[in-house]
């Protein structure tokens, strides 16, 4: 019942839109419960929705266990790659239509050169496995409305309107059962651009939802409720049917949401109960119907593209991208590293959470190679390590400034993301006795000793095994007891005091999506709300003090930092830029022992004082 009622908690996190294509994520992607909404919710948390929860643990075992999938983006818009009459579209290449105003009939002779002879099912499951994933969601229609597979109700599918008479969805699912491979469908229920009854299409049917705001803006159902009838149209005749279709053609293990927004609470209420009724098996993701009040899917959805987690409570899942466009673009270059997808993987997993990394597949089937090279790099780490990752449960230590830590049963894998400079690891919190400590890959043993403080000490050899990620298990006597000391490392080149992991003291504070530059704290709009974080220092040090915010126009102020005795004045204020601001405060020698940091505000001169990032603590021995 515990697990039940924690999947009506819902995050009330303010998720920031991606600046670059408005009109690509709502600031919520959630609705404001309605009375028609209310009557829904009270049916369903009364009666099948309630029921069908009864079955989620069992439903959902697999997910847990797996930690990593693929996402995959695929359709018409990948054979423009993000181009259109000789222009380079930016943003998301997947909506192309939306974004350059494409007619149907347009999209239909884009659609009609799309023959994807390069596609092969085998090799995208067998590449995904060999990465390390364990489930793989494929888009079987996006907001363009297009079906990616052969559709009962609806011509505007791969088999009418292209040359490629396959069904590569078959494929994939038939490769998926051969390698093992939990196998599941994207599909835009609430969003459909071609679909004259559907949210969306501004351009050609002045249709609500879409970048004119009509009707109403976002919550036009509520302003237009005449308007509805329309849009339940849509989904009595395509959405449920082809969701239904899916379930009966694919027997998928996992079905993946996107934009409820776009459609009332009711209407997604409807869609999944509608999905219920025939399949109370198939795992449904957080983006369907999820409100102020409830959260029905079987986990929870948190911020696209993450760069850091905000706290999540039970289980939940990120989507980062290869690059920044999910569909295909031969423009988008932005490829991260494959150690930020290492490092992603093993945080997420150390905070309860799952990896669901998109791919872009081009228009003729095959992986980019600026892709394929991240996921032959990520297959060799998983190769190592992938056991520190599967079927392991988060951390029951407090935060590291050296890496994260992992959980299976009375094994501990330490994920090593700093190697000590000193060749001695600190792993604060630790209160069971140790047995035995060694290095993942060579199973050779690791000397362990303990400080006069009573602190678990690790003896490590001066070179890492791995740069990236060097995986240390540590056995110790169960039941595992912790404390929940964050410990500084003195000797390492930084120490992160993130905004996401402060604890927050006041009302009206909210999280930032965790994209790049955006894992801050907003909301900071008076002088009785504070951060701060609780720490330990092993022995006396001298540090550097340095901030992290996001300036903007009309937020400005002063704030000031206490550690101990010691306080740092200093001004938020637009100097002509905006975005990232780094700033030195000052030197805080800190001895040893127990410490709070704080940052308040003294003065809030705009709408807020600043979207605090992170607060750095850099050991003075490190910077010489």
């Amino acid at each position: 019942m515990k697990k039940i009622l924690s999947c009506l908690i819902v995050c009330l996190l303010a998720f920031s839109s991606f600046a670059q294509d408005a009109g690509d994520e709502d600031a919520s992607m959630r609705n404001a419960a309605t009375m028609r909404d209310n009557k829904m919710i009270e049916e369903a948390t009364s009666g099948w929705w309630k029921n069908s929860m009864l079955t989620h643990d069992k439903r959902i075992e697999w997910w847990r266990e797996a930690k990593f999938g693929m996402f995959i983006h695929w359709g018409v818009y990948s054979e423009a790659g993000g181009e259109w009459k000789g222009k380079e579209v930016g943003g998301y290449a997947e909506h192309l239509m939306r974004k350059e105003q494409i007619t149907k009939k347009e999209y239909l002779e884009l659609a009609s050169k799309f023959n994807p002879v390069n596609f092969d099912a085998e090799k995208w499951v067998k590449i995904a496995k060999a990465a390390g994933m364990r489930y793989l969601i494929v888009t079987a229609k996006h907001h363009d409305g297009f079906a990616m597979y052969p559709s009962d109700y609806s011509d505007f599918d791969i088999a009418d309107k292209t040359s490629f008479k396959r069904d590569p969805m078959a494929d994939l699912k038939a490769a998926c059962e051969k390698y093992g491979m939990k196998f599941g469908f994207y599909y835009s229920h609430a969003f459909d651009w071609e679909n004259p009854d559907a949210p969306g299409n501004d351009w050609e049917y002045n249709n609500p939802g879409g970048d004119k705001n009509l009707f109403g803006g976002r919550d036009w159902y509520d302003v237009h409720p005449e308007l509805l009838p329309k849009a339940q149209k849509y989904v009595n005749k395509k959405a449920i049917p082809q969701i239904q279709e899916l379930i009966k053609k694919y027997h998928p293990d996992i079905l993946w949401f996107d934009t409820p927004q776009k459609l009332p609470l009711s209407e997604n209420i409807r869609i999944l109960k509608a999905i219920r009724e025939i399949d109370p098996n198939v795992v449904i993701n957080g983006r369907l119907v999820r409100s102020n009040k409830v959260s029905m899917g079987d986990y929870l959805n948190t911020a696209d593209r993450p760069a850091e987690f905000f706290p999540v409570s039970g289980d939940w899942e990120a989507i980062p991208t290869t690059n920044e466009s999910y569909g295909y673009s031969k423009f988008d270059d932005s490829h991260k590293t494959t150690s930020h997808f290492i490092q992603l993987v093993a945080n997420a997993t150390s905070r309860g959470g799952n990896i669901l990394m998109n791919i872009g597949p081009k228009g003729d089937g095959a992986f980019d190679q600026k892709d394929q090279r991240i996921l032959d790099s990520m297959a060799i780490w998983t190769k190592k390590y992938g056991q520190s990752i599967y079927q392991t449960t988060a951390s029951p230590l407090p935060l590291q400034s050296w890496g994260v830590i992992t959980q299976k049963n009375n094994l501990l894998y330490l994920h090593v993301f700093n190697w000590p400079k000193t060749g001695e690891l600190l792993v604060g919190g630790m209160n069971s006795k140790v047995t035995k400590v060694y290095n993942m890959v060579d199973k050779k043993k690791i000397k362990t000793s303990v400080s006069p403080q009573g602190n678990l000490i690790l003896e490590l050899p001066k070179n890492a095994s791995d740069p990236v990620d060097a995986v240390l298990v540590m056995k110790a006597k169960q039941p595992i007891k912790t404390n929940d000391l964050r410990y500084l490392d003195v000797d390492a080149a930084t120490n992160r005091l993130l905004a996401f992991d402060a604890k927050l003291n006041g009302e009206g504070f909210s999280y930032g999506d965790g994209k790049t530059n955006k894992y801050y704290v907003t909301g900071w709009k008076n002088t009785s709300q504070f951060l701060s974080w609780d720490f330990v220092t092993p022995k006396a040090t001298n540090f550097k003090v340095v901030i992290k915010f996001i300036q903007e126009k009309e937020n400005s102020g002063e704030f000031n930092i206490t550690v101990d005795n010691l306080s740092f004045r200093g001004k938020a204020s637009f100097t002509g830029k905006e975005g990232l601001i780094i700033k030195e405060i000052g030197f805080a020698e800190i001895s040893a022992g127990k410490h709070q940091l704080k940052i308040n505000a003294l003065e809030i001169s705009g709408i807020e004082l600043m979207k605090i990032l992170e607060i750095d603590l850099i050991p003075i021995n490190s910077i010489q």
